[in-house]
């Protein structure tokens, strides 16, 4: 019977059902692909109905096994809650917090993460980085303890708060005409050839939306899968592009690149933690979301001020005024 089960059968299970990859959950495990299917027999038997189905490398999941997996979740989310409840009775921060952040965030959650464990050592992290359809598949399915977007999702049932401001602002190539505009109208930034993210990323549905609320059409050139390639190929020409000012805060690469001065930039938006409802923060949850909320300010002032706007129009370190007249 299940309840025969041992929890090493449970954990490589686990592992394989979100991997879908016996390699990839023994890599994980930090052990052989056959003791993992050794274990899975095992677990298979003292179930008595399959759990896993493999037609040539494609792995998937029997109804079975996916109930099994709900099941998985629940007692390894239990294990881990005890386990952080002891940790803050003994007056210390431990245990392991699961975060999912969508790709942008890259740009600033590592370094808030460090300031984090710098604070609390005793905390392992798993940050997993995604783009915003994987990361409301996951949230869906209730995998990470907290998750990061710049446009929390309108079908799911979860709570949302704002922590940090994440300005979206135009970006050309330092050499573009349009460089040392001031005052650009969104019609004419219109004639322009636009760069854009993958559709359903949040800062083209901003986008899109800023443009539409005023009748204009966007001439969409390209669609890259990442901001890097974007920025790259607006340094190269390519055209202009919308992003969040967080894509290149940190680098600052203005010699290359120009903010551009356009009416109605930079769009107004922030960051937000979301969690699910149906399942309470844990302590480390809680403490990390504590966290972020003091810290996000400073970090705001640090890393965004003078750019495009924020947070100050008439700041004398805006870049895109401060830029060098060609």
């Amino acid at each position: 019977m299940i309840r025969n089960a041992t929890l090493r059968q449970l954990k490589v299970f686990e592992a394989v059902a979100r991997n879908l990859s016996y390699t990839r959950a023994a890599e994980e495990l930090h052990t052989t692909q056959p003791t993992v299917s050794i274990q899975l027999k095992q677990l298979t038997d003292l179930v008595g109905q399959p759990l896993i189905e493999q037609t040539g490398k494609r792995v998937s999941l029997t109804f079975a096994g996916e109930e099994l997996l709900k099941v998985c979740r629940g007692i390894f989310d239990g294990l881990a809650h005890y386990e952080m409840l002891l940790a803050d009775m003994r007056g210390v921060k431990a245990g392991r917090l699961k975060l999912s952040v969508i790709t942008t965030a890259k740009y600033f959650v590592p370094r808030l993460l460090g300031l984090f464990c710098q604070r609390y050592p005793g905390i392992d992290v798993l940050l997993n980085v995604d783009n915003r359809e994987h990361l409301l598949q996951r949230m869906a399915e209730n995998q990470d303890d907290i998750y990061v977007l710049g446009q929390p999702p309108e079908h799911l049932d979860v709570e949302v708060k704002p922590f940090l401001e994440n300005p979206i602002v135009v970006l050309a190539a330092s050499s573009h005409p349009l460089a040392d505009v001031k005052n650009i109208s969104p019609k004419r930034l219109a004639e322009e050839q636009f760069l854009m993210r993958e559709a359903g990323s949040g800062t083209r549905l901003s986008t899109e939306k800023f443009f539409a609320e005023r009748g204009l059409k966007l001439k969409v050139r390209m669609e890259l899968g990442s901001n890097e390639a974007i920025k790259h190929a607006v340094a190269g020409g390519l055209g202009i592009a919308v992003l969040s000012a967080h894509t290149f805060a940190l680098d600052r690469i203005e010699n290359e690149l120009a903010v551009l001065d356009v009416e109605g930039f930079p769009i107004r938006r922030h960051w937000y933690l979301t969690y699910s409802k149906e399942r309470p923060l844990s302590i480390l949850a809680q403490t990390f979301l504590e966290f972020l909320q003091k810290e996000s300010q400073a970090f705001s002032e640090k890393y965004l001020l003078g750019i495009s706007g924020f947070p100050d129009r008439n700041s004398p370190s805006n870049i895109t005024h401060a830029k060098k007249k060609r």
